[in-house]
This record gives structure tokens, sequence and C-alpha cells, in this order.
């Protein structure tokens, strides 16, 4: 019987730093297994690399606490960064003027693939667990 494999998310919303930015630090891992990518960003000097690791590992526990799906099967299937929220700020000119500017945000999508876990048969019971479970335990009287 072939194993289905079972798509899990994770989506971080409002990462203080631009989609540009972000999105290099993405391109280095898309497509890879979750096990190095999480190696891969663990190396990188880039701040950025931080926020996508943390989607990564957050997509991994969740296929593997919520899903039962095996961690050693999954694979990055989907990782995508898009723009978030602009947060609009000014920045004091001279002659007591103010100069607008934005602080863009970042939305980080992860979507992992992996194969169900496979279910362990319960262990067979031994003939001496048989007879025990056949008799109960007498009760003693106490005065």
């Amino acid at each position: 019987m072939a194993k289905k494999s079972y798509t899990v998310r994770a989506y971080i919303k409002g990462v203080d730093q631009t989609p540009r930015k972000v999105s290099l630090v993405a391109a280095l891992v898309r497509g890879r297994t979750v096990e190095d990518a999480l190696v891969i960003l663990e190396h990188v000097p880039k701040r950025s690399a931080t926020p996508v690791k943390k989607a990564i590992a957050s997509a991994k526990f969740n296929a593997i606490n919520n899903h039962g799906l095996d961690g050693k099967t999954l694979l990055i299937s989907t990782l995508s960064v898009t723009v978030g929220k602009r947060l609009r700020r000014f920045k004091p000119a001279s002659r007591g003027r103010a100069l607008p500017f934005e602080k863009k945000t970042s939305n980080i999508l992860v979507e992992v693939t992996g194969a169900e876990k496979p279910k362990k048969k319960p262990a067979a019971k031994k003939a001496d667990d048989k007879k025990a479970a056949a008799k109960p335990a007498a009760k003693k009287e106490e005065k």
C-alpha cells in the first residue's frame, strides 16, 4: 500500500524586515528537506535567517505533533515571502519639516509535505500474562 503524503502549513505575519531581504534567504532553502534547510539557515549570516528558520521549525513541529507525520520524510513544498503591512512613519528634517517613510514588513508561508508515521502494532501478550490476567487477585481482610 502506498503511503499518503500530507501538507501542513505555518504562517508568520509581521516580520520587521523587507520582503526583498527575507526572500533572498528563503531562496536558499526552497525545495529542500526540512533537516537540510534548518542546518543551512543555522550558518547563514543574515538577520532574516532567524524568522525563516522559526517558520520552518514551526511547520515541522506542527506536522509531527498535530498531524502525526514522520519527521524524516518532511520536504519543503512551498516557501513564499509576501508583503505585509507598511507602517507609516516620519523623519524630522530641516526647517521644521517631516519627511514620510514606510517601514515594510513581511509575511512568511511555509508548507511542508511528508508521509504519515507508520503505526506500531501492539505487543503480543505472553502466556504468563494471560494467566495472571485471568485470575483476579484475592483480597485480604484486615481486622
